[in-house]
């Protein structure tokens, strides 16, 4: 917020007081954006946990914050979309030997943000 502010030419001596009017007005809440991040990129890009929680880290996001953000991810939702992205990404992948294509498709997934102890179980089942 304080860059946004200093983008729009706001003195520095202001910046204190028009965040705590925000933040009084309930207009800044660092636990609704977490969690609301975390929904959007989990259902709109499909990210996993471990990608989300590293991108609230980057925009200074607490601790408390990230986990509370974590949790209301659904559990089968989220086993769901890494079962679609597993299956998806191997079939894409036609020909080559079936280690390749299943290192293909692990490094795929933990690129997604997905932990490795998850794929490996998805990846056992196919």
């Amino acid at each position: 917020m304080k860059e946004k502010l200093y983008d729009l030419g706001v003195w520095k001596k202001d910046h204190d007081d028009i965040i705590a009017a925000l933040i009084e007005e309930n207009y800044l809440n660092e636990e609704r954006f977490a969690i609301a991040y975390a929904r959007g990129k989990f259902r709109m890009k499909q990210w996993g946990r471990v990608k989300i929680k590293y991108e609230l880290k980057q925009k200074q996001v607490s601790e408390y914050c990230i986990k509370k953000a974590i949790k209301q991810i659904d559990e089968d939702e989220y086993l769901k979309t890494l079962q679609k992205l597993a299956k998806e990404k191997y079939t894409a992948l036609k020909g080559g030997q079936y280690l390749i294509r299943k290192k293909k498709t692990t490094d795929y997934l933990m690129q997604k943000g997905f932990e490795m102890e998850l794929i490996r179980r998805v990846l056992e089942k196919e």
